[in-house]
């Protein structure tokens, strides 16, 4: 097996910035950022500050490069059509690529332009990453869970991305059924990003409030209906291991699409609630909850800013 020596990250918001910086400071790796434009100018100017250490890692703009032996993407989803084809050039006979986004989604996008072989799945539970400008903070650095579609047997890809991110120190798992942990990992998304939305609520608020976690649990159990309906065995005990992740997380900590709503940028609602909808009218399933949050994020980001 050919050990993972180059390292490339497209996108360095909370995700992106966490993964670089690990790869960054192991020995052995070649790792830069992904960008292009003004990005690329303000990321190659300013670099990136996480946990107040500053970090100058090298930006490398895609069309001008060759492949890396491993690429993590971690933009947002409504950025991701968009900036697919600026991979083609990074994407070689052996790369392998992670997507460490958010939904469901992603990885089908990136595999029908780069082949479904290129592609392992993952997802990142207990990470309380805080983005404000250049500069990300974290107190957890969380699990990080990838692998095939199913993982009875380790292949030789899974192993190169093992023995990578033991080098980096980053802790992981290779669950035997990913499609689960992902469906598990979807489930969480709906229920903790929407609602610390619209509630303007770090994970204090749902470690302490009855009422806001009863609200997330109820946007929750609406996905393990749907979950049920494609053939994933999810149920409230899979709730319930989350609760035990989320009491652990820092009580100032913020869910992606409430860092969104508070800086009035775009969330990620329509992987979310709206997704959760769509599959519910596909399953002839009621998701009244996700269709009233999702009412209220669209007014939210139409508004950013309400007095």
């Amino acid at each position: 097996m050919k050990e993972i020596k180059s390292v490339a990250i497209f996108g360095a918001g909370a995700m992106g910035a966490y993964f670089s910086t690990r790869f960054f400071e192991a020995s052995g790796f070649s790792t830069a950022l992904i960008a292009k434009g003004d990005r690329f100018s303000r990321l190659e100017e300013d670099g990136i500050v996480v946990n107040g250490k500053p970090y100058k890692i090298p930006v490398v703009n895609p069309d001008e490069e060759s492949p890396f032996d491993l690429i993590i993407v971690a933009l947002k989803h409504h950025h991701l059509l968009d900036a697919t084809n600026d991979l083609k050039n990074l994407v070689g006979e052996h790369t392998i690529l992670i997507s460490v986004m958010n939904g469901l989604d992603s990885e089908t996008v990136l595999g029908s332009d780069y082949g479904e072989d290129k592609i392992l799945y993952a997802i990142s539970v207990g990470i309380d990453a805080v983005r404000e400008g250049n500069s990300v903070t974290y107190t957890k650095p969380g699990t990080h869970y990838f692998g095939e579609p199913s993982n009875h047997q380790i292949s030789e890809r899974v192993q190169l991305v093992q023995q990578a991110f033991d080098r980096a120190g980053i802790s992981y798992e290779t669950p035997v059924d990913m499609m689960r942990m992902m469906w598990w990992k979807f489930m969480i998304n709906v229920g903790v990003n929407p609602t610390s939305a619209v509630l303007r609520a770090p994970y204090g608020v749902f470690q302490t409030s009855p009422e806001a976690m009863k609200l997330m649990e109820t946007s929750m159990r609406e996905v393990i209906s749907l979950a049920k309906a494609v053939g994933i065995n999810l149920t409230d005990q899979d709730l319930q291991e989350w609760v035990t992740v989320l009491k652990t997380l820092s009580p100032d900590g913020k869910t992606s699409m409430l860092q969104d709503i508070e800086a009035g940028f775009k969330t990620e609602v329509e992987i979310f609630c709206e997704k959760v909808v769509q599959l519910g009218k596909t399953h002839g399933i009621p998701t009244p909850v996700n269709q009233t949050i999702l009412r209220i994020i669209r007014v939210l980001e139409q508004n950013p800013h309400p007095l």
